[in-house]
């Protein structure tokens, strides 16, 4: 089974191109993270957070019944994906991080906050597509009726004939990050994957530099790069060179085997872009697979 995870302001149709493809092949579970979606609402914005996301997935795959999930996950999706495979007897056989790493700039994480400033209230559907257009520029090249997908699927009909967008306003209060904090860290869940992970990276973003990824290939040297020419933050995961990319990794023969070998890295939680050790090959570069979109 396959499940996929939207970003922090998405939802469950996001994946709707890329579900079409994989399902014929995989059962797809595509889900809607509390506060987005047909998902409810919680109470207060302090409910929102990775702890009761984790547990609400570990209950939906209890639910299922399901013991091996493959993951694919866009930004905050990724993130949830890469905690996933770091905890004891994981679930995850494969993951697929859209666009997402374990550091994350202070910078990158205003971006995405200053995205969820929004209307409340829309008066057309196509005032939610010129909007959409906007908050997802960096996306890629997408046809009129996938940015009207984005719209459709993205919006909630009010009883007086408007829009809004699907997602709980009181998400954007939480967005924000921390005054004198360089970023988001999350060495220490990377460094506990023990499963096969292909990084997906816009070839312009922000959110997922180059550096970080780097990074996580001197720790992880059998992870996948694959950069996505032509966007930033995120690739859409709607055009079949993009979907092909997802689909190869997740049909491939995972050889589990070799990644257990590696060992749990020294580096510090802490450290923003961790220093490279000494001890590790300097050729582990040259294993590194970082195919192009075309």
């Amino acid at each position: 089974m396959i499940v996929c995870a939207h970003g922090y302001s998405g939802n469950a149709r996001d994946f709707d191109y890329l579900a079409r493809d994989l399902a014929q092949d995989a059962r797809v579970i595509a889900i809607d993270v509390a506060g987005r979606g047909e998902s409810e609402w919680l109470n207060s914005p302090l409910e929102y957070h990775f702890p009761k996301f984790l547990a609400d997935i570990n209950a939906l795959l209890s639910e299922l019944d399901v013991r091996k999930i493959d993951w694919v996950g866009t930004s905050m999706g990724g993130l949830l994906g890469m905690m996933l495979a770091s905890q004891p007897s994981s679930p995850v056989r494969r993951l697929v991080m859209n666009d997402v790493g374990a550091y994350i700039p202070a910078e990158a994480l205003a971006a995405i906050a200053s995205n969820l400033e929004t209307p409340a209230r829309f008066a057309s559907l196509e005032e939610v597509e010129a909007h959409m257009r906007h908050t997802h520029r960096e996306w890629g090249e997408l046809t009129d009726e996938q940015w009207m997908h984005f719209a459709i699927h993205g919006s909630r009909a009010l009883d007086d004939g408007g829009y809004r967008l699907h997602f709980d306003p009181q998400i954007a209060r939480v967005a924000q990050p921390m005054a004198f904090s360089p970023g988001l860290f999350l060495w220490d869940a990377w460094y506990r994957v023990r499963c096969p992970v292909l990084l997906l990276r816009g070839e312009e973003s922000r959110i997922f530099p180059r550096s970080v990824a780097d990074t996580m290939l001197e720790v992880k040297p059998d992870a996948t790069l694959a950069e996505i020419p032509g966007c930033g933050h995120v690739p859409a995961l709607m055009s079949e060179p993009q979907i092909a990319i997802v689909r190869n990794f997740l049909t491939a023969p995972a050889d589990k085997a070799q990644w257990l070998r590696h060992r749990s890295s020294s580096f510090p939680a802490f450290s923003r872009t961790p220093m490279r050790s000494a001890t590790r090959s300097s050729t582990s570069a040259s294993s590194r697979a970082a195919p192009s979109a075309t």
